[in-house]
């Protein structure tokens, strides 16, 4: 009753018999759920959801992060990650360098390669087949989740082919997944503002769903916590389930928390530890055909990514190993966790860790005797 009273005064007694008969919430929902400041009544909701899909199942990867570059043509204004080609502080890397990166930690359980960079003026496609094959040289069993939307347009471009065939091309070298980065907020107005030269959010989906429909899953994600507005991130969520309808091919949503620092939008504040907890509950509201979120311990830091696992959370990502783009925004939180830190944090939060692989697979449960 208690419940039942607190969810009534924060004025979300209609959402909440939706959500307990399991019905999709509108637009209208979603931007009331935002409005709401009660947050711990919201993040009741956003449990229920979880539960209800992933019981207490708590999902990590072990991982390695690759950034074979930044140096890009786009320079949006929200990242401090891109560079001019000579900038001081520009780098690319040779395909012999990512294999020596890969080979480095040939030693550890990592299943997946996530590798991601700047749109680059030069490089030729046959140097991403390169990388592609260099890795897979190395690390034959490894899955690489590599290239956001952005990038695969951009690798269309390089390649004179359709998407559907440079993809193939790609899936030919070794590419397994598509990351979920590049969507930012798909707002032409904030586009406008802060990535005029990007992909338009309409054809960032289009990319996504040519994967989905060629069989390759992807990600998605959402920047916030800048120049976007609440309607923004609502009608960004809408579009996100809507393509999902359509081609069912994301595997989870990560909420991206804005760094401000050594960006072109410094003087913003970027979002509080509340901003992160509703953004990580509505979408897991909103987003009931998505079947998990991911509560991104990079960029939110490791306790408020505990606090997640409670407010609809299902997943922390992974071991890293090394992440540069959010750390040169300023993000003060490690460069990498190890698993045994992963699997202490999600039963510190009371849930179960699962580690996966990146189509979701279970490797293995860790539960409090280690293995089960």
């Amino acid at each position: 009753m208690a419940v039942k009273n607190r969810i009534a005064e924060a004025g979300l007694a209609g959402i909440h018999d939706k959500v307990i008969a399991g019905q999709r919430l509108d637009g209208k929902d979603a931007l009331h759920l935002y409005r709401c400041t009660d947050i711990l009544a919201v993040g009741y909701l956003a449990n229920l959801v979880r539960e209800r899909i992933n019981g207490d199942r708590t999902y990590f990867i072990y991982n390695q992060h690759i950034n074979y570059s930044n140096i890009c043509t786009n320079l949006c204004s929200f990242c401090a990650f891109g560079r001019r080609k000579g900038d001081a502080l520009a780098y690319e890397m040779s395909v012999d360098e990512v294999k020596e990166k890969v080979r480095a930690r040939l030693d550890e359980p990592i299943v997946e390669i996530h590798m991601v960079g700047g749109i680059h003026p030069d490089l030729p496609f046959d140097y991403y087949l390169g990388l592609l094959r260099g890795i897979k040289e190395v690390r034959p069993d490894v899955h690489i989740q590599a290239f956001t939307c952005v990038e695969i347009a951009h690798l269309a471009e390089l390649y004179g082919r359709s998407t559907e065939q440079t993809l193939t091309a790609l899936r030919q070298a070794g590419l397994g997944s598509l990351p979920g980065g590049g969507a930012e907020v798909f707002s032409p107005r904030i586009r406008e503002k802060t990535c005029r030269d990007k992909l338009s959010g309409e054809d960032w989906l289009e990319v996504a769903q040519t994967a989905h429909r060629q069989g390759l899953y992807t990600n998605a994600t959402m920047l916030y916590g800048h120049l976007e507005t609440i309607e923004e991130r609502v009608d960004h969520l809408l579009a996100l389930r809507g393509a999902q309808d359509d081609t069912g091919g994301f595997l989870a949503f990560i909420p991206l928390a804005f760094h401000p620092r050594n960006t072109a939008l410094s003087t913003l504040s970027g979002p509080t530890g509340i901003d992160d907890l509703k953004n990580i509950a509505v979408a897991r509201l909103v987003l009931d055909n998505f079947p998990h979120i991911k509560a991104y311990w990079v960029m939110i830091g490791p306790k408020l990514a505990q606090l997640a696992l409670s407010f609809g959370a299902d997943d922390m990502d992974g071991t890293v190993k090394e992440e540069v783009i959010t750390h040169m925004a300023g993000a003060e939180t490690e460069q990498a966790i190890g698993s045994t830190t992963l699997i202490e944090l999600i039963r510190e939060a009371g849930r179960l860790p699962v580690e996966r692989t990146t189509l979701y697979e279970t490797i293995a449960e860790h539960g409090d005797d280690g293995h089960r």
